[in-house]
């Protein structure tokens, strides 16, 4: 059987791509958050409106958009195996059952969004202009979706070049259009404000999509042609999808909570939670460029039984993101008074920013673990434990620590050290799990 290749140099090729490739939906709510933040007018006000939808839009984006995880599990295993002719049919199925998804999902939550707002404490002008962004931007709901199937299909395979190309291109269409909609043109284009950020975004979604398919089409040998009879895998991919799907629903219970909570502080405590929310998502998947690459090579190794290289391959990507980690760590330091002057010019809403953005950097090191021991689990079909892990994390980490911190009035400080905690509690979770299940099976081959 040919050998895995598991080396710091193919890490690489695989994580940094990924990295950039990662970011890209974080830079896209960020650079909303940041353009229409510095508008002349209800500059406040806007940003908290892209900071509530922002994270209500990245939760329904979020529930779904694992099964980008399983897709890729199920293609990287089977290549490991060396069984990847038997997926003919299985690509256009898997694309069409997240579209289906998608538009099953916006449908449910279009007609009872001003409810959805009313529930996390949106108000007045808040509530006004987040209306006005989401109706717009959900329509890039679907594209998402269908662009991160394809992303799905190309990691199986090993190849995390194409989704790096078709993000950075639909960042950087996200960046110009946000400056152009939003401020507008003289005798060109009239300022939009938070409207023009939707459509900024919603077009990039579009142009990304287009293009994911393009490259699928003509860079892979790849059939998109349906067939009626359904894959077996499909099965597999439906039950994965829905231990992800649970999990993201547990997942996204605590960042939601979040945002109502500080919704309830007041307009500068959301708006602040949105600055220190987009970095952290900056942040994230930046550290989760490496889980990518153990998510792409742990599946291939798994398929191979190839238990030690697995062994190998997870300390390996740890010990690369805990270092990842640390830069963030010196550069958010670096940076510490600069960096919310980027969203926002606001003195009560940078200095209650500032009054707790170390937690945010607090969270780094448990973050690189935590998400890296996700994405390799995701990648060795553990879908179940995953689950188990983020429902336990949020009831038993999150919650609990949130009402301690606001019994004790620490308003904005309390929430982010809720979600250290819960950040926390999945990191130690899955080092357990993965040290109890795989160190031995690497031994045992070892020994043989």
């Amino acid at each position: 059987m040919q050998k895995i290749d598991i080396s710091f140099k193919r890490i690489q090729q695989l994580a940094l791509p990924a990295i950039i490739a990662g970011i890209a939906e974080p830079v896209l709510s960020s650079t909303d958050a940041a353009v229409v933040g510095n508008i002349a007018e209800f500059g406040t006000e806007s940003l908290a409106a892209v900071g509530i939808v922002g994270a209500f839009i990245s939760t329904i984006i979020w529930i779904l958009a694992q099964t980008r995880s399983a897709i890729s599990a199920i293609i990287s295993q089977n290549l490991g195996a060396g069984n990847l002719k038997s997926l003919t049919s299985f690509p256009a199925q898997a694309i069409l059952f997240n579209v289906l998804l998608s538009f099953i999902l916006l449908l449910s939550t279009y007609f009872f969004i001003e409810d959805i707002l009313l529930f996390l404490r949106a108000e007045g002008k808040i509530l006004e202009f987040s209306k006005d962004y989401y109706y717009i931007r959900i329509w890039g709901f679907p594209l998402t979706l269908f662009t991160f199937a394809i992303f799905g299909l190309f990691r199986g395979l090993q190849n995390t070049f194409w989704p790096m190309i078709i993000a950075s291109i639909g960042a950087f269409i996200n960046i110009g259009l946000d400056f152009l909609f939003v401020y507008g043109l003289e005798d060109f284009v009239e300022p939009m404000g938070v409207k023009g950020a939707a459509w900024a975004s919603l077009i990039s979604q579009l142009v990304m999509a287009l293009l994911a398919l393009f490259l699928l089409i003509t860079k892979t040998n790849i059939s998109l042609k349906l067939k009626r009879k359904i894959h077996p895998e499909i099965q597999r991919l439906v039950n994965m999808s829905f231990n992800l799907f649970i999990r993201s629903v547990a997942l996204n219970v605590a960042l939601l909570m979040a945002v109502r909570e500080a919704t309830s502080l007041g307009k500068e405590f959301i708006a602040a939670h949105t600055i220190a929310i987009n970095l952290w998502l900056f942040s994230a998947f930046f550290i989760d460029g490496y889980g990518a690459a153990g998510n792409i090579l742990g599946g291939r190794l798994l398929g191979a039984k190839k238990y030690k290289d697995l062994w190998i391959l997870t300390k390996r990507v740890n010990l690369y993101n805990l270092f990842v980690s640390f830069l963030l760590i010196v550069a958010g330091v670096l940076f510490y008074d600069h960096l919310g002057l980027i969203f926002t010019k606001d003195t009560l809403v940078l200095s209650t920013f500032y009054g707790m953005f170390f937690i945010v950097l607090i969270s780094q090191p448990f973050n690189a673990l935590g998400f890296t021991l996700d994405a390799i689990f995701k990648g060795l079909g553990e879908m179940k434990y995953l689950r188990n892990v983020l429902v336990g994390a949020t009831l038993f980490g999150f919650i609990p620590t949130l009402l301690i911190c606001n019994y004790l009035d620490l308003k904005l400080t309390g929430i982010w050290i809720a979600l250290v905690v819960w950040i926390a509690f999945r990191a130690v979770a899955l080092i357990f799990k993965f040290k109890s299940k795989y160190y031995p099976l690497a031994k045992s081959e070892r020994l043989g």
